[in-house]
């Protein structure tokens, strides 16, 4: 003990280097870029113990080792059957390559992925708002007559929060079945309203619970969506969760929010089932029941193209991602998009360059004024590449810009809960609805130009004087993109 005590440094030096050297090793034989490669081996034989937590929380491929795992809802006969119903027929197909064109690309590599069906025949209704949400939110919670499953990054014990949990119980104590799960780091429930959504019967989980979640800030693997279906009828995805900041209105304290959400129904809305159900199945240790009614056929009331795709640690590819970069790379009149964080990758900013070079109407919409300090200086940092190759971008001055929308050639658009970040492409679980129809893709072109009605035009020559401080301010918060 003696000895232990004595060299406890140096025993705790040869641990990290062997550890740092078995995660040299590791890295080196995945033949990965070799900048990132170089970079990551620098911080651990540089850095010890500081190396070591850095490799853990970005170096490692989490993609390939899956957070959670889908085989037991996958596999289910019921989602089974789902998919073989789901599956287009030639015709139905030629029909709408022949409307989509160059976006069938879009359809043909997401219908790769099993879990990210094209579906007919939905009803797109967009919401502008959290006040216009929970109205129709409420009112077709109170209609509900089998059963509400609920998925939320946010879920504040405010008095939006409040009315959304009172309906929850009201509607568990008629008898329907409700399950809702919640971010553990995202949500404030109080124990008062957890004992009462247990009493009433109302099943809810924590999503990767952490002992001190006010502390945790943005920790990883954050489940980021938002999803609500009620009698698998109809469905809720977007980027609105469910707390007072959301509401815009009269005696509403804080700054004016913009967003934007989708209200679904039709065949659309079982995809959002089926990744409600693979949460829940991760978050509960009892295995659920996936049973027919969930799947049950839809008769579709619409005319609009619906694709579902979820991305995380939970998918083999960045679904997301990879949509948006092909949306982007086959777009052929205008791009026009809203985030609140334009942190991206560099796919999504050569991709963007060489549209803007290329002649497209290029514009991305970000707020002014962010709910994150070092977010915001991040995101400046990536402005002046892309206004010398020609991207307008403007800055939305009326409230905080949180929509999450892309939207090309009034043809394709899609709404959800990816931001263009590293954390929504490569850490967080999220999930958007692509949307290939003229009539939605105009109605939110639309409400991307009343936006610019709000938005300061930034000026490229004006951007690049601004004083080396600011500069550096930013240079310093690009450092900790991986991490916003």
């Amino acid at each position: 003990m003696d000895y232990l005590k004595q060299n406890i440094w140096l025993i705790l030096f040869i641990i990290n280097y062997a550890i740092a050297i078995s995660a040299i090793v590791t890295i080196l034989l995945k033949n990965k870029n070799p900048a990132k490669t170089v970079s990551y081996i620098l911080v651990l034989a540089v850095f010890p113990f500081f190396g070591l937590v850095v490799y853990y929380l970005f170096g490692q491929q989490y993609r390939k080792t899956k957070i959670f795992n889908r085989k037991h809802i996958a596999n289910a006969d019921v989602v089974k059957r789902f998919e073989e119903r789901s599956n287009l027929n030639d015709k139905d197909l030629s029909k709408i390559e022949e409307f989509l064109e160059s976006k069938t690309q879009l359809v043909h590599l997401l219908k790769r992925n099993h879990e990210a069906p094209l579906t007919l025949n939905n009803d797109v209704e967009i919401i502008k708002n959290g006040e216009n949400k929970f109205e129709r939110l409420f009112k077709d919670l109170k209609a509900a007559k089998k059963y509400i499953h609920m998925e939320y990054y946010v879920v504040e014990d405010d008095e939006t929060g409040a009315e959304l949990i009172n309906i929850l119980c009201d509607k568990a104590n008629d008898g329907l079945e409700v399950y809702l799960t919640y971010d553990d780091v995202g949500s404030r429930i109080s124990n008062k309203l957890k004992r009462k959504l247990s009493s009433s019967g109302v099943k809810h989980e924590p999503f990767m619970p952490v002992i001190f979640s006010s502390l945790t800030g943005k920790s990883n693997f954050r489940n980021h969506r938002k999803i609500v279906i009620i009698d698998g009828q109809i469905g809720y995805v977007g980027g609105i969760n469910v707390s007072d900041e959301y509401v815009n209105g009269v005696g509403i304290k804080g700054p004016y929010w913009r967003d934007t959400h989708l209200r679904l129904s039709g065949p659309c809305v079982k995809p959002l089932q089926f990744h409600f159900l693979t949460t829940w199945d991760f978050v509960t240790d009892e295995k659920i029941e996936v049973k027919d009614v969930y799947f049950d056929e839809i008769e579709g009331q619409g005319n609009v193209p619906v694709q579902i795709t979820a991305s995380g640690p939970d998918t083999d590819w960045p679904n997301i991602m990879e949509a948006m970069f092909t949306a982007i790379n086959t777009a052929e009149d205008y791009i026009y998009i809203t985030t609140p964080y334009f942190i991206p990758n560099e796919q999504i900013i050569t991709s963007l360059q060489i549209a803007a070079k290329s002649g497209l109407d290029v514009k991305l919409i970000i707020p002014e004024k962010s709910d994150s300090w070092i977010a915001q200086r991040a995101t400046f940092s990536f402005l002046e590449p892309i206004l010398k190759a020609g991207v307008k971008v403007y800055l939305y001055q009326k409230g905080f810009m949180h929509a999450k929308t892309i939207v090309i050639d009034d043809i394709f658009s899609t709404v959800g809960t990816c931001n263009l970040d590293n954390r929504s492409f490569n850490i967080n679980f999220e999930i958007n609805a692509l949307i290939y129809h003229e009539g939605k893709t105009k109605e939110l072109k639309e409400h991307f130009n009343e936006d610019l009605k709000s938005c300061k035009f930034v000026e490229l020559d004006r951007w690049v004087e601004r004083s080396k401080w600011c500069k550096l301010q930013e240079s310093v918060a690009r450092l900790w993109a991986p991490l916003l």
